[in-house]
């Protein structure tokens, strides 16, 4: 693999350095011209609003951020066994979370692959001033979002196979979930510490749900009364020990107020998974090698999982379908991609590995080529 080596890895550009003219008076985003794709607050990328209705709160939508930069010098793409288009690839983002990452999108751009990202309703550049921050009540309505996604880069790549679906934290959740429900939609899931199961495994999980029963029910987007710790923005921002530029409203210091009823809808998806989901395409999911919570900073938070149990995580991961691989990665963080760049890098090699196996394209494979054989047989789970 030719590397994409970032010597600026927080190249997703300063959000709160000067004014931005598609930010309202709120610091929050407004509706592109519909159908249209605007500049994006990131260099190399453009991003198009996609509506999808109104409910109580009022308005509304989620927003596609397509990457056009070009890759970096030097790098090496794939190309389909025919000769044809690679599978594009859709990321979504966790919890108190946006796109923000353009070295990932430079990563699969640079292996031949179209990059999008969705910031899911009620997140990053689709917050709106009337809504509460991130809720939804039922994971299933991420549908809707995803749907139009899919709609727009179906358009425009219509000889590629499905798309691959690369999901963090909650959106690796969202992800699985989606995936179950709609087989032969996507070619594939990436999931970085997709949050599987709530810490403390299934026994802590009831609890919960029993606590939340009457709160959801009573006033769902109340939000609960938690402890506040930023040690995870501390790990990625770089205002602080981190490298990258985040935005204060869209990834806040101390992550959104969590809402009773969006808990009690991730909980719901975490059941599903316990009970076994079945997930044609194949998976890769990728974690770190240890967890380590602490509610004082420590520099062993910038090479960790410092949000959720990655033991769990493995365990509940070859529950979600019948080709799952799960690699371990040490001095990884929750989000693999936001680690320290060797780590990060270490990780676009699996992933790479992983899809000369997998990938839509690998199917099209002379099966009596002999180095092609090999290739897929060593890199199976």
């Amino acid at each position: 693999m030719a590397h994409t080596h970032d010597t600026a890895p927080h190249d997703s550009a300063p959000h709160d350095s000067s004014p931005d003219p598609s930010l309202g008076s709120e610091g929050l985003m407004e509706d592109a011209p519909a159908g249209d794709w605007v500049p994006d607050i990131l260099p190399g990328c453009v991003r198009r609003t996609l509506p999808l209705g109104e409910d109580e709160e009022g308005p509304l939508s989620a927003t596609l951020v397509r990457y056009d930069g070009a890759p970096k010098h030097g790098t090496a793409h794939d190309t389909a066994h025919d000769g044809g288009p690679l599978a594009p690839v859709l990321h979504l983002h966790g919890w108190s979370d946006y796109f923000y990452n353009t070295p990932l999108a430079r990563c699969f751009a640079a292996a031949g692959r179209p990059f999008y990202a969705l910031d899911l309703r009620r997140y990053g550049r689709s917050l709106r001033s009337w809504q509460t921050p991130g809720y939804i009540d039922d994971l299933v309505e991420y549908d809707a979002d995803l749907e139009s996604a899919l709609e727009v880069i179906r358009s425009e790549h219509p000889q590629a196979p499905a798309p691959l679906i690369h999901g963090h934290s909650t959106g690796g959740l969202v992800a699985a979930l989606w995936a179950h429900r709609h087989p032969g939609r996507a070619s594939g899931l990436i999931l970085n510490s997709p949050w599987l199961e709530l810490p403390g495994d299934a026994a802590a999980r009831a609890a919960v749900e029993g606590l939340l029963a009457p709160l959801s029910h009573l006033n769902p987007r109340r939000p609960l009364r938690l402890p506040r710790v930023d040690n995870y923005w501390q790990s990625l921002s770089d205002q602080a020990h981190g490298e990258w530029s985040l935005h204060p409203l869209w990834r806040p210091r101390q992550s959104f107020p969590m809402p009773a009823g969006w808990l009690r809808a991730v909980l719901a998806g975490h059941r599903q998974v316990h009970d076994g989901l079945d997930v044609q395409e194949p998976v890769l999911v990728l974690l770190s090698t240890q967890t380590v919570y602490s509610r004082q900073w420590k520099d062993q938070l910038r090479e960790s999982d410092i949000v959720l149990d990655v033991e769990l995580l493995a365990r509940r991961a070859v529950r979600l379908g019948g080709r799952v691989t799960v690699v371990r990665l040490a001095r990884a963080m929750h989000d693999v991609f936001a680690s320290p760049e060797p780590v990060r890098l270490q990780a676009f090699d699996e992933v790479r590995r992983w899809l000369r196996a997998y990938a839509p394209e690998a199917e099209s494979a002379d099966p009596a080529d002999p180095a092609e054989g090999a290739t897929r047989s060593t890199a199976a789970p």
